[in-house]
């Protein structure tokens, strides 16, 4: 008898985890709360150990297809002059020219897509209540519906709902990191197809990224945790970017007007999740719910990579998850806690806290590789 599977999330961790159980003989379902996936973000890199569990999903090809051509960030000023730069193959990981880098919502939506013969996907639905014993979860869904499960994965995001069911409250585990991230598409890029152009101002960022012909906007800038902050809440999103962008940004104004103009935009604290452990008896979670790196961390292809693992460590012991997850999550810290404490190192270079900083930054920026 094929084991159950319920995994709350249909994005990149919870679409790769889907299909290596669904092609391992598991009954999986997918269900997420959204009526359809999400369309912003920025680009992002699969690359490292990402590499090789999509090219055994068979879905290079199509990411190649839609992959951005960048290979290199600006920094210039308020008149789009160029200070200095960096060239983006230093930060490679591991994989070399098979990398690439394409627009979040094609690689979701290429995941999801070559998992869907192998799960079932519930739109429009949330885990609502979740009750286990040794040999199963019990599970009631916002729609009425309830089943039970063999285990539940919460690769929900953030702002976990599986991890505020199982574990406890958010705030119990996320750490705000000095910083919020807004990201939009644009009209219009600022440099060629190959350049992500930055400007820095002190403790704020704006960078518009070509993205192969639809270019995306990101703001990042520096700011204590928001007393009462809501990361569904629009209209507080567009107030706190106003305030921090509240000196001239020249050319880079009209990037400005067009998230205040926007009706939807990615918004949300720049946090880290930590946990003494990322299971509880039937229940795991996998990728930023249980290990956010947030803005800098590669966590994309960590979330890929923690799917192929923990596919892996249950199809060796289907029978006893809570064995799986132990050696899911001591394969996978290997990975994560690097980059975890490279977080800082990556703030100073992108969003330098003064004028000084900034300086600093482009010095040294020039003279390297």
């Amino acid at each position: 008898m094929s084991k159950k599977a319920l995994i709350s999330g249909a994005g990149i961790a919870g679409s790769t985890l889907g299909y290596w159980l669904g092609r391992n003989g598991f009954e999986v379902t997918i269900v997420e709360r959204a009526k359809a996936q999400r369309s912003s973000g920025n680009p992002i890199d699969v690359k490292g150990p990402a590499v090789e569990v999509v090219e055994a999903m068979g879905v290079m090809p199509k990411l190649r297809a839609v992959a951005s051509r960048v290979d290199r960030m600006s920094f210039v000023d308020t008149a789009g002059r160029r200070r200095s730069g960096l060239r983006l193959s230093a930060f490679q990981g591991g994989a070399g020219a098979r990398e690439v880098e394409v627009a979040r919502t094609d690689l979701a939506a290429i995941l999801l897509d070559s998992a869907r013969d192998r799960v079932e996907i519930r739109w429009g639905d949330s885990i609502s209540d979740l009750t286990q014993d040794a040999e199963g979860v019990d599970v009631g869904f916002e729609s009425g519906a309830t089943e039970r499960y063999d285990f539940v994965i919460g690769a929900d995001g953030l702002h976990s709902n599986v991890r505020r069911l199982a574990f406890g409250a958010e705030s119990e585990f996320i750490h705000h990191m000095g910083m919020y991230a807004a990201t939009l598409p644009v009209d219009r890029a600022f440099g060629d197809e190959t350049e992500v152009v930055m400007l820095n101002q002190p403790g704020r960022a704006i960078s518009v990224h070509p993205a192969k012909g639809k270019a995306v906007a990101a703001f990042l800038f520096r700011r204590a945790a928001v007393p009462g902050f809501d990361h569904r809440d629009l209209s507080q999103h567009k107030r706190l970017v106003a305030e921090a962008y509240s000196e001239p940004l020249d050319i880079f104004a009209d990037v400005l007007d067009q998230l205040k103009a926007a009706d939807d935009i990615y918004f949300d604290s720049v946090s880290r999740i930590s946990l003494p452990h990322w299971s509880s008896g039937r229940i795991a979670l996998l990728g930023d719910a249980g290990s956010s790196l947030s803005l800098f961390g590669d966590g994309s292809t960590l979330a890929i990579a923690g799917a192929h693992t923990l596919a892996e460590e249950l199809t060796r012991t289907p029978d006893h998850p809570e064995t799986a997850f132990a050696a899911y999550e001591r394969r996978h810290r290997t990975l994560v806690e690097p980059k975890q404490r490279g977080f800082r190192a990556a703030t100073a270079l992108m969003v330098p806290a003064s004028a000084a900083g900034i300086a600093i930054r482009n010095t040294v920026t020039r003279f390297l590789r």
